[in-house]
């Protein structure tokens, strides 16, 4: 179960690591710190033993001195003495005063302490006071003056203390050998560091670090769209799980990617389809207007003739719809893979727009065109580039007023692009309509425009390359309408025979 739960959770070693260090220098730290309190106990209790020794000693020496005092007063009867009496005195009453202090809290020494004050008061009444008055007889000078009882006493207390003493050295030995154990404990310490630090740094590595290189190396090949890459660790903690599922995604953007495939063919072969069966008897229709108007069924009158013109340009436009359906699915499935590449020649686009514009054109504008010397050399399909163009100089033309000027600019932005800038002079358009004129189905309001697609398709054929293209405008102040291509990279293929469109295969079979 425990290995279970190891391999379940990543850093699940880790943690175990890093708590039972915790735990040894939590027991290592207040292992320190008892020793140490009660070191410091003990080292009370010495200090405490040698102060009562003192004390006792010092209690001693001030009785003696009293004796003394008094015995030299009563030979010599010097008055000198009696102040050493005094003052001696004095110092055996402080000397008891701080013995009594020190032994309060121990109960054992108070009999002593009383024993002590109970002999000096009978020794005052047997000696000191007989040798003040003059009354103490010479053979009861020895016995009346003894100091035995209290230096009894005070061996006793000694006695004591020097037990009390051996206790704490006891006490002091053991704390040296639990001081000892914390010394290993603090090695022991050292080396789990070392040793643990040296394990989880290899356990990081394999991991962690190595799975985290195989997501990278997964994850580069599936941006580069190799799907089938898959994440090569099998593991129970996290970073498995993990990889399981990344895994099962890639998987499942693999196989609905396959998907859209197949529906995006089936897609285009039904627009094929419908746009061939549509295309054809659109084609037959206008034959057959054109037969018509021609006389080839007899003649016709003026009034007849009109309406199979009207007749014939909605069938043109009805065929012209068809045809931007076709290229605008082609361009939506399959991006700039119909493309074809070759050298863009700018002089030779904007002569053919020109000559188209004005052979098909109804509204004469005055058409002028601006080509910057040195331009970087583009990569791109010359047809729809010209079918952009064209599309961009048409809707000019027809929005600009008759005899007004429409102008095509090419130049270089920053020797990395050639941008292309078609203006009119005509009614521009509005913030709102600048933003969506360039999607399905979008034109200006009240403008002579047709099914709204061209412009959309303009923009599937400017991204297919690589480009961009937009509209700066404001209304009645006309509007500039530009696209730019990138330069392309030098093996990017050049002069490659063109693929043979859908729309193409439909007019060679019509």
């Amino acid at each position: 179960m425990k290995l279970s739960f190891f391999k379940r959770r990543l850093f699940a070693p880790l943690y175990a690591s890093f708590t039972l260090l915790l735990l040894l220098l939590l027991a290592q730290e207040g292992l320190s710190v008892a020793v140490s309190l009660l070191k410091t106990r003990a080292f009370d209790g010495v200090i405490q033993t040698f102060k009562i020794k003192r004390e006792s000693e010092r209690l001693l020496a001030a009785a003696l001195e009293e004796k003394v005092a008094l015995r030299g007063y009563l030979l010599t009867q010097d008055q000198e003495l009696l102040v050493d009496y005094q003052s001696n005195k004095e110092n055996f009453y402080d000397g008891f005063d701080r013995l009594a202090k020190l032994l309060e809290d121990d109960s054992s020494q108070q009999e002593n302490l009383t024993a002590i004050t109970a002999f000096h008061s009978q020794w005052q009444n047997q000696f000191v006071h007989p040798v003040l008055e003059g009354s103490l007889e010479p053979r009861r000078l020895k016995e009346s003056s003894s100091l035995d009882e209290l230096r009894q006493t005070i061996n006793e207390i000694l006695a004591h203390e020097r037990g009390i003493l051996d206790e704490q050295s006891i006490w002091l030995n053991q704390l040296d050998q639990l001081n000892q154990i914390n010394f290993v404990l603090s090695g022991l310490s050292m080396s789990l560091i070392i040793v643990g630090s040296a394990l989880n740094l290899v356990l990081l590595r394999r991991r962690v670090d190595a799975p985290l290189q195989k997501l990278m190396q997964a994850g580069h090949a599936w941006q580069k769209g190799q799907l089938g890459a898959s994440i090569d660790y099998t593991s129970e903690d996290e970073v498995g799980k993990l990889a399981k599922t990344l895994n099962s995604m890639a998987q499942g953007i693999r196989l609905r990617q396959g998907t859209i495939q197949q529906r995006n063919e089936q897609l285009e072969d039904l627009i094929c389809t419908l746009s061939h069966d549509l295309r054809t008897p659109l084609l037959a229709n206008r034959s057959t207007l054109d037969a018509i108007a021609g006389g080839a069924f007899g003649s016709i009158g003026s009034e007849l003739q009109e309406i199979l013109g009207d007749y014939r340009a909605a069938n043109n436009d009805l065929i012209r719809l068809v045809e931007v359906l076709l290229d605008i699915s082609r361009y939506e499935a399959k991006g700039s893979q119909i493309l074809s590449r070759e050298v863009l020649n700018w002089h030779k686009i904007c002569q053919r727009v020109s000559h188209w514009i004005q052979t098909s054109s109804q509204e004469k504008c005055q058409l002028k065109i601006q080509i910057a010397n040195d331009l970087p050399r583009i990569n791109g399909d010359g047809i729809e580039i010209q079918r952009v163009l064209q599309n961009l100089v048409d809707n000019a033309v027809r929005l600009s007023q008759p005899g007004s000027e429409v102008c095509i600019c090419v130049t270089a932005s920053e020797t990395s692009s050639v941008r292309v800038t078609v203006q009119d002079g005509g009614p521009g358009l509005t913030e709102q309509e600048a933003k969506h004129v360039f999607y399905r189905f979008s034109q200006g309001v009240g403008r002579k425009g047709r099914a709204g697609l061209g412009l959309y398709l303009c923009r599937q054929i400017v991204e297919a390359h690589g480009g961009s293209i937009g509209v700066e405008s404001h209304s009645g102040e006309g509007a500039k309408f530009w696209f730019s291509l990138p330069i392309q990279h030098p093996l990017d293929t050049l002069n490659q025979p063109r693929q043979t469109t859908q729309r193409e295969q439909i007019d060679n079979h019509a």
